[in-house]
């Protein structure tokens, strides 16, 4: 199938404007009329209900957390992207939009990354009137810091906590109607089944996470605001909870998975300590502004930092890519590191790391405009390491973090399914092959705020409220599916651990599937996965029971999804014989070790349709066509 996306004609600056005047409309009286489901309350989900809410529509939100506070935007650090202009130093809209799809290595849809460029600007104006405390000048002007892949300062932020405050801004907005009505709140409350009746979108079905209990939910159309699913590796930066169960269920009933291989390792990550970590921690690419990268000239340099002096270091991010230097994007320094990690120069006891240091800066700016910008992060990276890195450089290396691919969706937000919206880092639809850094936060409130309030009711006036509701046969059947799941995971009552298997499928993901991958190992890794997920399936040992507060059955069902979502993975980056973004083959390479792309065979969008674990999936594929930039070596030099 050739997947159309659904883009407006004309050109690329009037799309959108196109678009929303051609969408149907739903008066004021008639919203009250309708339900919407919104799973997920991080940014997208949380700025959507609030959106939507606001409108009149009858919200129904669920969160896994308990509350929406607590919802994995807030790990973000950074900041968020807009194109204000406001340092006058040559940035637009269309600036924004080229940096964004060249960042992505052109294996985005232009349509949606320009109108992601579009909306930038009113996001920022968005928050600050809700009183988010973006980061001001000496002025009281708003101030803004630079990021990777890009040579303008464009990232607005709130110190290393820009994230929760944003989240804080949505969740205020949400409250508001919940308060007033419009918005009721599930929290505590997961999501394991989508119910469709006549092959559209008309509800959930979930458990209670304290009760055990397990519910339908009916609505006129279902919004998934659920992440991504880096925790696929086991360690990540991603919260613990983040799994792919609502979009991966979502898939198995005819939603079609989108560049699933297309997965961001972050270059800025507190490295690996040792078997006992459940996850990883971020330190922020902000940091890179003021920080230099390095390691030693020497292999198997045992000295101090200090002990090194300058003429024995190698500076190499600013030495391969002079014009970017220490922002070179996130992919490429990540490659980068594990390049000279691999050739004997890392640090540590382990090797695995660099060097972030902030020596030059202390030095050129004083220690305390530093802790303005930074202190946050510099007591977090001492908390956890021990290490004061106003005095030390900070150890730094690369770690699974954000995952481009996503369900498939057209430039409205709809998936294959009819009525199943998808939001934020869920869907693929914006960052191609590899995000750039503040983009994802600038992604989750486009769609939440701005888009999906004009789209959704696109759908919704084609349709009659109220089509179905709990009582349906659908909805029984799938209550009666997901029970038997779970008293299937709680029988089996093996000897290995939930954790366990969870781990040993994050070994084999980053071992084969990781930051380098070849036909070799992505061929070990279609063997190894489905030899583990049959071993789960034999062995797995769940305690307790369902009808009541069970965490190790909640996370044997986020485990049983990865086991099957990590196979497509593997399938999807064996099947892409290219390297492009955050997707590196090691045989497709240029000869100064640059990822080579091929634009002949593979300039589209790879969407996978699932036909059951014992057939293969349907690849569909979705062209992409570049009519208003030009298909290039991806260079930062």
């Amino acid at each position: 199938m050739i997947l159309d996306g659904k883009c407006p004609a004309g050109p690329l600056s009037e799309k959108w404007a196109r678009q929303r005047h051609e969408l149907k409309l739903i008066n004021p009286a008639n919203k009250r009329k309708y339900t919407i489901i919104v799973v997920g309350t991080g940014l997208a989900g949380a700025s959507a209900a609030a959106t939507l809410g606001e409108l009149g529509y009858r919200v129904e939100a669920f969160c896994y957390q308990d509350s929406p506070r607590r919802g994995h935007s807030i790990a973000a650090q950074g900041g968020i992207n807009a194109a204000k202009n406001y340092p006058n130093d040559g940035d637009s809209i269309f600036r924004l939009f080229y940096d964004t799809i060249k960042g992505g290595d052109f294996r985005a849809r232009e349509a949606n990354v320009y109108r992601l460029a579009l909306l930038s600007n009113n996001i920022i104006d968005q928050a600050v009137a809700q009183g988010v405390p973006f980061a001001r000048d000496y002025a009281g002007y708003l101030e803004n810091r630079s990021f990777g892949g890009a040579q303008v300062s464009r990232t607005f932020f709130a110190r290393g906590q820009t994230g929760q405050q944003l989240l804080l801004g949505a969740y205020a907005a949400l409250s508001r109607q919940v308060k007033a009505g419009t918005v009721r709140l599930h929290p505590r409350t997961e999501m394991l089944d989508l119910v469709l009746v006549d092959g559209e979108a008309k509800g959930i079905t979930v458990r209670n996470l304290v009760t055990g209990r397990i519910d339908s939910h009916a609505a006129d159309a279902v919004c998934l605001c659920t992440g991504g699913y880096a925790n696929v590796f086991y360690l990540s930066t991603n919260a613990m909870g983040s799994n792919v169960t609502a979009a991966w269920r979502a898939c198995k009933k005819g939603a079609f998975f989108a560049n699933p291989c297309f997965t961001q390792i972050h270059p800025t990550c507190i490295p690996v300590s040792g078997d006992h970590q459940s996850k990883l921690t971020l330190m922020s690419e902000s940091l890179r502004n003021d920080g230099r990268v390095w390691v030693p000239l020497k292999k198997r340099d045992a000295r101090r930092p200090h002990d090194i002096p300058e003429t024995e270091r190698d500076y190499y991010l600013e030495r391969k890519y002079p014009s970017f230097g220490n922002l070179a994007p996130r992919d490429i320094a990540s490659r980068s590191a594990k390049e000279v990690c691999d050739e004997g120069r890392g640090i540590g006891t382990s090797g695995y790391g660099v060097y972030l240091d902030f020596s030059d800066a202390i030095r050129r700016l004083g220690e305390d405009v530093i802790r303005q910008r930074y202190g946050n992060l510099f007591e977090m990276y001492e908390q956890i390491t021990g290490e004061d890195a106003y005095r030390q450089p900070m150890r730094i290396y690369p770690a699974p973090h954000y995952t481009m691919g996503g369900l498939w969706v057209d430039y409205n937000l709809e998936s294959t399914i009819p009525g199943l919206f998808v939001l934020g880092e869920a869907n693929f639809s914006d960052h191609g092959a590899n995000r750039l850094g503040a983009s994802a936060l600038m992604q989750g409130l486009a769609d939440g705020y701005f888009i999906i309030p004009s789209t959704i009711a696109h759908y919704l006036a084609r349709t009659s409220p109220g089509a179905a509701g709990p009582d349906h046969p659908e909805f029984r059947k799938s209550r009666e599916d997901t029970e038997a799941l779970a008293q299937k995971l709680l029988t089996i009552q093996g000897r290995k651990t939930v954790n366990e298997f969870h781990r040993d499928l994050g070994r084999i993901m980053w071992d084969h599937v990781g930051m380098a991958r070849s036909r070799e190992s992505l061929s070990t890794a279609l063997q190894l996965i489905p030899e583990l997920r049959n071993e789960f399936w034999e062995n797995v040992k769940v305690p307790g029971q369902g009808k009541d507060l069970n965490q190790e059955l909640e996370k044997a069902g986020r485990v049983a999804d990865f086991l099957e979502f990590g196979e497509l993975m593997a399938r999807d980056a064996l099947h892409r014989n290219e390297s492009c973004g955050g997707h590196f083959r090691a045989e497709y390479q240029m000869p100064d070790g640059e990822a080579q792309r091929d634009d002949e065979n593979f300039c589209y969008v790879a969407a996978w349709e699932f036909r059951g674990l014992d057939k293969d999936p349907v690849l569909h594929k979705e062209p992409l066509t570049f009519e208003n930039v030009e298909l290039a070596v991806r260079s930062y030099k």
